[in-house]
């Protein structure tokens, strides 16, 4: 089970990939939460994959959400597991192994964040250590399956149907950037996350001065965004939005360069071994950094007081160390 966020699910990759390849021969099915299905599949770190709305859990009607429960610890005591590991280890995802009779329960031991009693696997992990990147917590919890930890990135390999559809969608972006494309993604899911959006806009300005095409991303949480984009970024940069996940990672395959904030699509950059610029604000805590070999961090103060020549400086750095040719690495299945 791994229930976190998407870009936990994706911090977690490592440890649900040696799961998978230290338990070659049995039957691996992961619960988890609904965003990053498409991810996990493409990932093949299972062979079955239970889904679950946890927001609507949470926040929808509580009768329907008591009988939601029900039916899903039904369903996994008819399955017989003859194991659970709880990654992320939640109270109540603590709580569904137990109540659901999987004999054999490793779970991530998190202070007050878990129930440490539910679990009987032992040896048991060791206390979190919140000083460790995110990755190498979740290795930690299965060092007692003596799984040599491995905190490489899983690299994920964009599907050609994704490839052909984001092309057909972006006829004029995609397909032959030729290491012109620059990513550029202004949302994140808190405000306090998010570097001013004009100043997106101005180094969107500089890049085009230079010949480059700023590709200003925007999933569903930056739906209401899209006027202020429109009235801010200069013209002749390209606002693509309406893209799958999985479009998604076929089009951050393309770009030479991907500057973000601190969310889930820089960890997807990640993924798709995207050279990647984040931008986070000075208190933000670095356990959480994608794990991306290519990872420029800039964030030396305040997220709102980084200034444009700082980011513009970092991004022409990476693209100056992009030999020609460099957008070949897309490796597709």
């Amino acid at each position: 089970m791994h229930f976190g966020q998407l870009g936990d699910v994706i911090l977690g990759l490592p440890a649900l990939q040696a799961l998978r390849e230290h338990f070659a021969d049995a039957k691996i099915t992961l619960m988890h939460g609904k965003p990053p299905t498409e991810v996990l599949k493409l990932a093949n770190v299972a062979d079955e994959y239970i889904p679950v709305d946890r927001v609507a859990l949470r926040d929808g009607n509580k009768l329907k959400s008591i009988a939601e429960m029900g039916r899903l610890i039904l369903d996994i005591r008819r399955r017989k597991f003859d194991m659970v590991v709880d990654l992320h280890s939640l109270p109540e995802t603590n709580l569904l192994g137990r109540v659901a009779g999987i004999p054999n329960r490793l779970y991530g031991n998190r202070e007050s964040r878990s129930i440490d009693s539910l679990s009987n696997f032992r040896p048991k992990p060791a206390l979190e250590d919140k000083s460790k990147h995110a990755t190498d917590r979740y290795l930690d919890v299965i060092l007692p399956l003596e799984i040599e930890p491995r905190r490489a990135p899983v690299k994920l390999f964009p599907r050609q149907e994704d490839v052909d559809s984001v092309v057909a969608k972006y006829p004029n972006v995609f397909g032959d950037g030729g290491g012109s494309l620059v990513g550029l993604f202004p949302g994140a899911g808190n405000p306090s996350r998010c570097w001013p959006i004009d100043k997106f806009a101005a180094l969107a300005g500089a890049l085009i001065d230079d010949g480059l095409l700023p590709v200003i991303f925007l999933g569903p949480e930056e739906f209401e965004m899209r006027p202020q984009v429109e009235r801010t970024f200069p013209e002749g940069a390209v606002i693509v939005d309406g893209l799958s996940i999985t479009e998604f990672l076929a089009a951050l395959s393309d770009l030479a360069v991907f500057v973000g904030n601190d969310t889930g699509p820089v960890h997807l950059a990640a993924c798709v071994a995207t050279p990647t610029v984040l931008l986070i604000d000075e208190k933000a805590p670095l356990t959480y950094l994608p794990n991306n070999h290519e990872l420029t961090v800039v964030g030396d103060g305040p997220i709102a007081s980084i200034s444009v020549e700082s980011v513009y400086r970092a991004t022409t750095a990476v693209l100056e160390q992009t030999r020609p040719g460099a957008n070949d690495k897309r490796n597709v299945e």
